[in-house]
């Protein structure tokens, strides 16, 4: 399927050209019927001659109902631009022209409507009016075909037109990472809410849970519909409904949007590169009362110009957009500025950065995933295929580094290895990062938790304290000249041990045990705390100290006042 919208000024024939197309009436509103005026987006579908289906989405002309045109018009793939003969080219006709060109579209073809109702001569000079006019844009070279919807004059050859069109217009890309923005929510008896839009950047299925922004709420899809066809699933590209659950038809509106909340970065704080009309006669400044369109939502917002205080018309410049929700964004996202006080069109934008690091005196973002990497110095590679939209593999560990950020990273951290001393660097002090770093240090090893130079060797062989503790097994002297990372290496080692806030040497503790063995060899109902205090050679303070070592590794157990065998005590 490819999604199309009619563009042009009001009046100018769009929904009866639509409707002689498909036999559809996308004016849906009574009030539309009414007064003969598109006031908000209508839909129509058809099939071409090749096959394709086309998705019609029928867009207001009229300059009071421009916000409704802009929420039809993101993430078409073409559009149809309809231009009266009788009246030829007005100010809505330019307005929208613009505003398709500043979102990017490369594709369209124009329909000179209501041609019966002038001559040869007039319809000429409309077609070289609208060539004119359409000069330099994405229309420059696009067919321009006289229609009449009411006689039929040209429909046949505005059919075959968008089927020429279609074939060389590329459908929409499945990057696995669909968003889908809301264009209307209504509810429907016995189904609940139901939510459509155009679908972009993947695919959707019956049973996928996402989340609505930008509150936040988890949803279910429960159903799918495209072209009133049920299906299980559907690609982008497509006019979607989606009936959900977990949200009221009143909880959603317009501009609200379905994405995979870990796929996406929701964000009130941009910055974009801002291409400002020619045709506005002032600059663009900080001051004013602007709003974005984006998606399919309206947001008014505060702009700070990045670098000069001004952008010129006719130029483009960098601009820093504070919004008033967190919106699922990504690198090279478009939107259209208006400011409402002068109730223009300022320009369109591409989105450069949702997640601004840079102060905005400094920022100059640009269009280079690099450029993100090198501000941050590293990201998760995860997180920055959510800033982007586009999976780049990481360059150590999971995370995306600058190459500057990397070289020092290993400097400071060879500099804190070197500080720290014979026993090395404790890794618990570094973070996941830094600790994958270290391990790119060529010359260091990493021992017991600690990373030192190679060619160190053991700091704690032959260990002092130990000697010490060995040399009074049962009574060691406390080891107050001896730093704590020293004993609590000694510990991780095992040469000491730790009871009671004694240290003992290891081989106490071997010892221990077995003099205890042989005493309930002896006496197998049990031994006081003193006739282990008297068979150690030591006070009651070390003997308790020793017992808890024993009973908590089952050597020992505690029976009342006694200690019996417990289930590892050593044969003697």
């Amino acid at each position: 399927m490819h999604v199309v919208a009619t563009a042009g000024h009001v009046d100018h024939g769009k929904s009866t050209l639509v409707k002689a197309l498909t036999g559809t009436d996308p004016d849906r509103l009574a009030e539309e019927k009414e007064r003969g005026l598109t006031i908000d987006l209508g839909f129509a579908s058809m099939p071409l001659p090749s096959g394709r289906r086309i998705a019609f989405i029928d867009v207001p002309g009229h300059v009071r109902f421009l916000k409704n045109m802009l929420a039809g018009v993101s993430g078409v793939d073409a559009c149809v631009f309809a231009v009266d003969v009788t009246e030829g080219w007005k100010p809505q006709s330019e307005e929208h022209l613009r505003i398709l060109q500043l979102l990017g579209l490369d594709h369209g073809m124009v329909a000179l409507t209501k041609a019966d109702e002038a001559d040869e001569d007039l319809v000429e000079l409309a077609r070289l009016d609208v060539a004119e006019h359409v000069a330099g844009t994405f229309l420059a070279d696009a067919p321009i075909v006289a229609t009449d919807a009411v006689t039929g004059t040209g429909i046949d050859d505005l059919v075959a037109g968008l089927d020429g069109l279609l074939a060389l217009t590329p459908t929409a890309a499945d990057r696995g990472r669909p968003r889908l923005w809301v264009d209307r929510a209504f509810p429907i008896k016995g189904s609940g809410t139901v939510v459509t839009g155009t679908l972009t950047g993947g695919r959707l299925a019956a049973d996928d849970t996402l989340a609505l922004l930008p509150a936040g709420r988890a949803v279910r899809v429960r159903a799918l519909q495209s072209l009133h066809q049920q299906c299980d699933q559907i690609g982008p590209g497509n006019r979607v409904a989606v009936n959900i659950v977990g949200a009221g038809h009143r909880d959603v509106a317009r501009g609200d949007a379905l994405v995979r909340t870990e796929q996406w970065q929701a964000t009130d704080a941009i910055d974009a590169e801002l291409s400002v009309l020619a045709s506005l006669d002032h600059p663009v400044t900080r001051r004013g009362a602007y709003v974005a369109y984006i998606g399919s939502g309206e947001h008014p917002l505060r702009l700070r110009v990045l670098g000069p205080a001004a952008i010129e018309p006719g130029t483009s410049g960098l601009v820093r957009l504070h919004l008033p929700v967190r919106l699922p964004l990504c690198m090279g996202d478009r939107l259209i500025l208006r400011e409402s006080g002068r109730s223009e069109t300022v320009g369109g934008g591409e989105v450069l950065d949702v997640e601004p690091v840079l102060p905005a005196a400094r920022a100059r973002p640009d269009r280079s995933v690099g450029r993100l990497v090198a501000e941050r110095g590293r990201i998760d590679a995860a997180h920055l295929e959510r800033l982007t939209g586009t999976p780049r593999p990481p360059d150590l560990g999971r995370w995306a580094v600058a190459p500057e950020h990397l070289e020092q990273t290993r400097k400071r951290l060879t500099e804190a290895v070197a500080a720290a001393g014979a026993l090395g660097l404790d890794l618990a002090t570094l973070d996941d990062f830094e600790r994958a770093v270290i391990e790119t240090v060529e010359g260091m090893d990493s021992v017991d938790g600690r990373i030192r130079p190679a060619s160190g060797g053991d700091p704690l062989a032959d260990h002092r304290f130990v000697r010490a503790a060995e040399a009074a097994p049962f009574a060691p002297p406390a080891p107050s000249d001896v730093g704590s990372d020293e004993l609590r290496l000694l510990v991780r080692q095992g040469r000491l041990v730790e009871s009671s806030g004694i240290h003992f040497a290891a081989t106490a503790i071997t010892d221990a045990a077995e003099a205890v063995a042989r005493l309930l060899a002896d006496k197998p109902e049990g031994v006081t705390v003193a006739e282990v205090r008297d068979a150690w050679g030591t006070t009651r303070k070390y003997a308790l100290a020793l017992l808890a070592r024993l009973d908590s590794t089952g050597v020992t157990r505690r029976r009342e006042d006694l200690r019996i065998a417990g289930p590892r005590l050593p044969r003697v």
